[in-house]
């Protein structure tokens, strides 16, 4: 069983808030700009992944790189302002956590290279014209976790076969990946024959909200939208799935590894580990045209047992079979 790491800070950062780096590192050594719409505790797993991906190719934050922050402590609006910060900086490089990071990068900049990581088609998300051969700054990863809404329905309903009404809670905010989810969710539900109710948060007060919702109209099961901001919340996500009796399914399995039911997604460690090695080439001179944006392939099913039992789940042996991994 792994256990999730709270950390009250990071290696390399200092505590100063909108951009957090070290002035004199910045001013000797080469700055990768790091734009994330969360804060830093949350993503800690996806950064301990990022440094790995650098040290892969030769570079160690405060060795011979240096990194500055830019959290927008879960307020999307801080964004662009953040990246016309990490411009000014200047940067050799940004890293763009999630479509609305990678949009405020994309309006700051036309001249450094851009590195994306998110969760959908970044062609249909007008990030780029091509995956093979990107045309402009921007290069990436897609983790296509979005794009496996509808998968996850399908294990809700092997987990739960007489499950007819699922609940959909979505991130309006982050408007580009809501908009896929929801139309590939209510497809796939139409051809299962299962009703489909969307709840929208983008706020904790709302998350908690919407959970009070689905209390008093008990759907019977819930799936949670992929989006930086609900990832961010994932341990008040899974503590409300398990106050109120809801079976949940998440993306990652970070919701899973803080109580959540189970998850299907790629592995997201590693997909910052591409990020980090995308950057490393980058700074070695490697043009974002030379860089195909990588589509993730390998997706992981993860179960967590205690969770199944404390909401009175008899997980069959068949599909506890599939599951990559099971956290007992």
């Amino acid at each position: 069983m792994r256990r999730r790491e709270f950390i009250a800070c990071l290696g390399g950062a200092a505590a100063a808030w909108p951009l957090m780096v070290d002035a004199q590192q910045a001013s000797s050594l080469p700055a990768i700009g790091f734009l994330d719409p969360r804060t830093p505790e949350v993503v800690a797993g996806r950064l301990r992944g990022f440094r790995q991906g650098l040290k892969e190719i030769g570079f160690v934050e405060g060795e011979n790189v240096a990194i500055a922050y830019g959290w927008a402590e879960d307020q999307i609006d801080r964004l662009p302002s953040l990246a016309v910060n990490l411009v000014r900086h200047p940067v050799a490089a940004i890293v763009a956590a999630g479509p609305p990071s990678a949009f405020a990068a994309k309006a700051a900049t036309t001249k450094i290279p851009i590195i994306f990581l998110v969760s959908s088609d970044p062609v249909q998300l007008g990030l780029s014209a091509s995956l093979s051969r990107p045309d402009s700054n921007l290069t990436g990863i897609n983790i296509v976790n979005s794009e496996l809404a509808s998968k996850r329905l399908e294990l809700l309903r092997d987990l739960l076969p007489s499950a007819s009404r699922i609940a959909l809670l979505v991130n309006p905010a982050d408007a580009s990946l809501t908009e896929i989810q929801t139309k590939e969710v209510t497809a796939a539900a139409g051809s299962m024959g299962v009703q489909i109710q969307v709840y929208n948060a983008d706020t904790s007060v709302q998350i908690d909200a919407a959970f009070e919702a689905m209390n008093r109209e008990r759907p019977h099961a819930v799936l949670v939208g992929t989006t930086p901001f609900l990832n961010g919340r994932r341990v008040q996500l899974a503590q409300l799935a398990a106050f109120h009796r809801l079976p949940a399914i998440y993306a990652g399995r970070d919701y899973v590894e803080v109580g959540g039911l189970m998850s299907y997604g790629s592995n997201i460690a590693d997909a910052y580990r591409q990020v980090g090695v995308y950057v490393g080439r980058i700074l070695k001179g490697a043009k974002p045209a030379d860089l195909p944006i990588v589509q993730a392939s390998k997706f992981e099913l993860v179960v967590n047992a205690p969770t199944a039992r404390m909401l009175g789940l008899t997980i069959p042996p068949s599909f506890l079979n599939r599951a990559d991994e099971v956290i007992d």
